[in-house]
């Protein structure tokens, strides 16, 4: 795998954690000021269509439209980053987006440590959390043999 295709592959995860993140959570680990940036895009709200696959192997189909907010800003360094987050948190948005641009510079390792990791941190507990839940309410099924199966 290229170096670039790595990139990339890691780029998407730490944007998808930052996206699925609560905004709450975010603010508390990246409080204000913010560094000094520049908006390129200042966080507006939108729909976007979700779309999906009968068996994830069917041909697609239009499930519904979900609103979302994205973000396009620069650093004072040059780093730009991008954001686009559920629902209409304009200010989750920016953070989110601050953080990739963060990400692609010599902060990157900083960052990672006190955003990212407790972030994923959360988000496993939260998975964890979920599924003993539901294996709480599994119920197991059994056949008794009969005599005459015999």
């Amino acid at each position: 795998m290229s170096s670039q295709a790595t990139d990339t592959s890691e780029r998407q995860n730490w944007m998808g954690l930052l996206a699925r993140a609560k905004a709450t959570q975010l603010a508390e680990l990246m409080p204000d000021p913010l560094p000094d940036h520049s908006l390129l895009r200042a966080p507006e709200i939108g729909a976007v269509m979700v779309r999906g696959r009968a068996g994830a192997t069917g041909a697609p189909f239009n499930l519904g439209e979900m609103t979302v907010t994205r973000c396009s800003l620069r650093l004072a360094s040059g780093a730009v980053g991008h954001a686009v987050v559920q629902g209409r948190g304009r200010d989750h948005a920016r953070r989110a987006a601050v953080v990739d641009a963060l990400m692609q510079t010599g902060e990157a390792a900083g960052v990672r440590a006190r955003v990212l990791e407790p972030l994923a941190a959360a988000e496993e507990t939260a998975r964890r959390d979920r599924a003993q839940k539901a294996a709480a309410t599994k119920v197991e099924f059994f056949t008794m043999v009969r005599g005459e199966d015999k």
